[in-house]
């Protein structure tokens, strides 16, 4: 494994690559479930992937778990194939920074993130994982990708399992997924002591246009807020003051409920933030209400690196941790996502200079995926491939060929380099 154990405080910016590892497992009438390594064929091609990765020049990976295939019964564990691919992450000296939470819950969990036990259950998951892969050193854990985007999918638009919707559904699903977000880091903390690394990561989401206009102000400020809802829960941040308490209280949550979080907190070593410039702006428009998500979305505002910069920044004042760009790409040419990783490296580096302690930054996908409407579509894989990454998926009679694009090279100049020199132009890009 690389560099030193706490990679987070050696004062450089690391760079690291992702695998799409969303899993939706459940299925239902005209649902299909999502299993984004079985769409982009990892379960078969990851040998092969990791050293893409490593021929990438990526020191770390950011990694997920498919809890529901590793235990797919209540009693029985099926470690084969994770064994494989933590030696192969070993052998390559690559840091796996693993995801255990990524939607996917196991097909026996009945009402998914809202049964009563899963806190329990994906505590003991996560102790499980930490217990078998100590000896190789894996140490890194997000024990919760994106809980935010969480609670809203499966608490307030009723679009992922267990379907429930408004504020009081995700004011539930938020509670159920923090208290398993804060038992996941004190089970892995038992069992790695002081040498576990805990990256927790959301979604950057702004909020900007008409939010002061009278049908938006109160929705807009509400959602401004609750982008750090389940990271303010985990930290105990949520007090008598915070804004959101009122709305907590309103639909459900009790006094013990908060001091739960308030008496035992956990906090991220680095607090990442995951930002695409065409996606994680929305823009509020006056006499127009859109409740949000895939099905009812606001539109969005690309505003490239000054919407990055202020969601780092404002992670880094709020939780007084070392920040990391734990997602990032834009969908579209060669030409377009190199741009983006020039610019989006280059700003990461002014960041440094100005005294934000930026230690990372992800190109996410390592190579393309396949969109979350695939979900409720009837279309072919083919129809919601996203050309996001540095390798491009190009289907040949059925096995996804990994095409190597500019992308790739430049990426690999900024890791060689830490991102402080420009390299020349790309003659194809």
């Amino acid at each position: 494994m690389i560099g030193s154990p706490q990679w987070n405080r050696d004062g450089v910016m690391h760079f690291a690559v992702g695998v799409e590892d969303t899993f939706v497992p459940q299925s239902g009438p005209d649902e299909r479930p999502i299993d984004e390594y079985e769409l982009t064929q990892h379960y078969e091609k990851w040998h092969a992937d990791l050293g893409l990765a490593r021929e990438a020049g990526a020191e770390l990976v950011r990694w997920g778990v498919p809890w529901y295939k590793i235990q797919p019964e209540p009693l029985r564990w099926d470690w084969s194939w994770l064994d494989q691919v933590m030696d192969r992450f070993a052998e390559l000296g690559l840091r796996p920074i693993v995801d255990l939470m990524h939607y996917g819950t196991p097909l026996w969990l009945e009402r998914e993130f809202a049964h009563p036990d899963y806190p329990a259950r994906v505590a003991e998951y996560s102790a499980r994982v930490a217990e078998r892969y100590a000896p190789l050193g894996v140490v890194d854990y997000t024990p919760v990708n994106e809980p935010m985007i969480h609670a809203l999918f499966s608490g307030e638009y009723a679009y992922w399992p267990p379907y429930l919707q408004g504020p009081h559904g995700f004011s539930a699903i938020v509670k159920q997924l923090a208290r398993g977000f804060v038992l996941q880091q004190r089970a892995i903390g038992d069992v790695l002591g002081d040498r576990s690394v805990f990256v927790h990561v959301d979604a950057g989401m702004r909020f900007v246009g008409d939010i002061g206009a009278s049908e938006h102000r109160e929705h807009a400020a509400r959602l401004k807020e609750q982008v750090f809802l389940v990271e303010d829960l985990v930290t105990g941040g949520v007090g008598e003051s915070h804004p959101l308490k009122p709305f907590l209280n309103a639909h459900g949550w009790g006094d013990d409920d908060f001091a739960w979080f308030t008496e035992a907190p956990v906090r991220p070593d680095v607090m990442g933030v995951n930002y695409y410039p065409l996606h994680s702006t929305e823009v509020f428009e006056a006499g127009v209400f859109h409740s949000g998500g895939f099905r009812d979305p606001r539109p969005t505002r690309d505003d490239g690196v000054a919407g990055l910069v202020e969601l780092l920044r404002e992670a880094a004042d709020r939780y007084g941790a070392p920040v990391m760009l734990t997602e990032t790409c834009v969908t579209g040419s060669v030409k377009e996502r190199t741009d983006w990783l020039d610019e989006s490296v280059a700003a990461l580096h002014d960041l440094r200079a100005s005294g934000v302690d930026v230690v990372g930054y992800t190109w996410w996908p390592l190579f393309d995926m396949y969109e979350w409407t695939y979900r409720h579509s009837r279309m072919p894989r083919e129809a919601h491939r996203l050309t996001m990454g540095l390798w491009e998926l190009q289907d040949r009679e059925g096995d996804l060929a990994r095409v190597r694009t500019a992308v790739a090279d430049r990426f690999r100049h900024h890791a060689a380099h830490g991102g402080q020199e420009t390299p020349p132009q790309a003659r194809d890009r």
